[in-house]
């Protein structure tokens, strides 16, 4: 990848409530659930920041003010960070808030869900995978459940994408991070221009657009980032788990703090 093409920005989509989560997100969106002292937001804008990213566009919807407030105290040194509101997040799907953020999609960036926890290891490892259009990171276990956004790949090749695949061919799953060139981003805002023209557009998820164009012949490649700290934050089960996983890296912070002193 030439030093033109390393992304810069990141956007994050962070419109959903979480209903899967309450009582937890009764009053706060789940990216400003507390995650060992600090908020799944705020991992996530450290991790980004620690490989490189200096930009960061965060889609805001349910209590989209809270988001707002926190991010001074949430956006690390030498970064900018900024919103973009989604008014359409209760009657539509993470495709319509990569639609409401597709002006910012206009180079190499990146690509976050908003509740997919991740360590700076991560970054660094899609930022310098490959060079290729459009680059997932995937990560691979013994099975997969229904929810799992399961990928059929070629090598590194992305094949499919999707929650309901034929899982004899399943060969890992998506974690919700992913990586564009400046022609693999015009290539996802133009399918999700389509896409949300059609009847169906605002109940997709926008990885429905990403295994169209691998089909279609766009060069969509896979990154894993298998030994590497993340989860994915949609049941109260998975807030423990995240919990335990910043518990660890603060307690790692803490013990790395102590020996320099």
């Amino acid at each position: 990848m030439t030093v033109s093409e390393k992304p810069q920005k990141a956007v994050i989509l962070s419109a959903g409530q979480g209903s899967r989560l309450l009582p937890h997100t009764q009053d706060r969106p789940k990216c400003l659930l507390d995650l060992a002292g600090r908020s799944m937001l705020g991992w996530q804008l450290q991790a980004l920041a620690a490989a490189g990213i200096r930009e960061a566009v965060v889609v805001t919807g349910f209590r989209e003010q809270l988001v707002e407030q926190s991010l001074p105290e949430l956006t690390p040194p030498g970064m900018r960070v900024r919103t973009l509101f989604n008014p359409f997040y209760k009657v539509a799907d993470n495709l319509a808030s990569c639609w409401m953020a597709r002006q910012e999609l206009d180079g190499p960036v990146l690509t976050l869900n908003g509740d997919t926890l991740i360590e700076p290891g991560i970054v660094k490892r899609l930022v310098e995978a490959p060079a290729a259009d459009i680059t997932v990171t995937i990560d691979r276990k013994a099975s997969y459940d229904d929810d799992d956004m399961k990928v059929v790949t070629d090598g590194e090749r992305l094949l499919a994408i999707g929650k309901k695949l034929d899982m004899a061919g399943v060969t890992g799953e998506s974690i919700g991070f992913l990586r564009y060139s400046t022609r693999g981003a015009a290539a996802f805002v133009a399918e999700i221009e389509r896409t949300m023209r059609t009847p169906e557009g605002t109940s997709l998820w926008y990885l429905s657009a990403i295994h169209r164009l691998a089909n279609a012949g766009t060069n969509v490649r896979t990154v894993s980032i298998e030994g590497l700290d993340w989860a994915e934050l949609d049941f109260p089960a998975d807030l423990e788990e995240c919990r335990s996983i910043a518990a660890g890296w603060q307690s790692r912070k803490g013990s790395a703090a102590r020996a320099r002193a």
